[in-house]
């Protein structure tokens, strides 16, 4: 199996993206040679996303384009897509082996194990059946590794599907979430991104707590970077947010979803805060971390959304000083009270109302990415080199670049901030 070749599609969140890596290491030490998504290949992993219409299309599409480059090679569908569309899925030309959350860490066995070409081999569990936990984490992409801490999602949100695809809130002991941590700082590694669904539900089948889980990682030798990926609003506790502050290792970086600024349109959505819990959060890390980055998802035409609520989503994400938005236009997805609600928002509105929050986002990350030019900050470089040009990110997570040096590339270095370019990114100097 020496020759053979195994390339990685992957969609969707960064769980998805720890979950790849740690199949495609699996693939590796059974001979397999990793290559690009573009490159001619003998089997293809498609680890799929549903969070919108437009990700289910792009699998389908990726599939199509993996199968006409690629007649020949064994394509392999996994992901939250494969879990709540096997059956659509098994009947696009060329996929060979269909396989839902719960059975996705037994890929590379089904891979190898795979008898017959031509007859779709699909293995589908329902939702009271995903209980296995797929620990993982990323090694080898980037300079930070995205380490799974928890699954499942016991939240059950108007538009969201992630329960039925991903189960139950459920996680691995603190014990071992730790060994895998050192495993991450014995290859290398400086900095680790704490993933999951929700991610702040960390404890639910171990009796454990997320705080505590926080504590005992910050032990461990070799890592010098924790960053938090997302957490929920009600889940982010004044002793999260103190202990954050007095660790040497936890950045001041958040990515807390919003969703919406408007509190009727939250009991919509079903979501567990309003807006004025909301606000009351980012106050309480802005007073103890006042250089924090802050990340916010939001959803735009979710049904009921007039305009001034949009407004209200709007200010309060200028209100708070968001860094950055990652902005989802409402899709309505099968299964989910959102599609049968009156108030349905046209399409063309709420293409317009992407558009502004898009201008907003861009303008809100260059307001904080000025607030420290002219100041010094510790950057992690990645080991890409772009044309004489490196690229980190500050402790809050400001993009810098800086002339290619290869000795401080995966190490902590200072460097001031000078300009921010055409890109959005901070031009720096490195100071010895």
């Amino acid at each position: 199996m020496q020759n053979k070749r195994v390339s990685f599609h992957t969609l969707g969140c960064k769980l998805n993206f720890s979950e790849s890596s740690t199949l495609a290491r699996e693939f590796e030490r059974g001979g397999y040679r990793r290559v690009e998504a573009s490159e001619p290949t003998d089997v293809a992993v498609i680890n799929s996303c549903s969070v919108t219409e437009h990700a289910d299309k792009k699998c389908r599409n990726i599939i199509r384009k993996i199968h006409r480059r690629n007649p020949n090679a064994i394509i392999a569908v996994t992901g939250c897509y494969a879990q709540l569309r096997p059956e659509a899925i098994a009947e696009i030309e060329g996929v060979d082996i269909v396989l839902s959350n719960n059975d996705k860490g037994d890929l590379y066995r089904r891979v190898v194990e795979l008898k017959e070409r031509g007859k779709t081999e699909v293995y589908s569990c329902s939702v009271e059946n995903l209980t296995r936990f797929f620990a993982a984490y990323s090694s080898g992409d980037r300079t930070r590794s995205f380490l799974k801490v928890q699954d499942g999602c016991d939240y059950k949100c108007a538009y969201c599907t992630i329960h039925y695809a991903r189960g139950s809130s459920r996680n691995i002991p603190i014990a071992e979430v730790v060994e895998e941590a050192r495993e991450i700082a014995a290859a290398g590694q400086r900095e680790i991104v704490i993933t999951g669904v929700n991610t702040g539900d960390f404890g639910r089948t171990t009796g454990e707590r997320f705080i505590d889980l926080l504590r005992e990682l910050d032990k461990v030798e070799g890592i010098d970077r924790y960053r938090i990926s997302s957490i929920e609003p009600n889940l982010i506790t004044d002793e999260i947010i103190e202990f954050c502050v007095a660790s040497k290792k936890f950045v001041p970086h958040f990515h807390i979803p919003l969703q919406s600024g408007s509190t009727r349109i939250l009991g919509l959505m079903r979501r567990r805060y309003t807006a004025e819990r909301y606000r009351e959060r980012i106050a309480k890390i802005r007073e103890l971390m006042p250089d924090s980055f802050l990340g916010v998802d939001v959803i735009v035409g979710f049904p009921g959304e007039g305009e001034e609520e949009f407004l209200e989503t709007y200010r309060l994400l200028e209100e708070v000083g968001a860094s950055f938005l990652h902005i989802f236009p409402f899709s309505e997805r099968p299964g989910t009270p959102a599609v049968d609600m009156p108030g349905k928002v046209q399409s063309r509105i709420a293409t317009e109302r992407v558009e502004r929050l898009e201008e907003l986002s861009a303008r809100l990350h260059r307001t904080f990415s000025e607030r420290y030019l002219g100041t010094e900050r510790e950057v992690l470089f990645e080991s890409t080199n772009h044309n004489g040009i490196m690229y980190g990110y500050t402790d809050n997570y400001i993009r810098v670049s800086a002339p290619y040096d290869a000795s401080v590339i995966n190490t902590i270095c200072s460097v001031r901030l000078d300009a921010i370019d055409a890109n959005g990114d901070v031009a720096a100097t490195l100071v010895r």
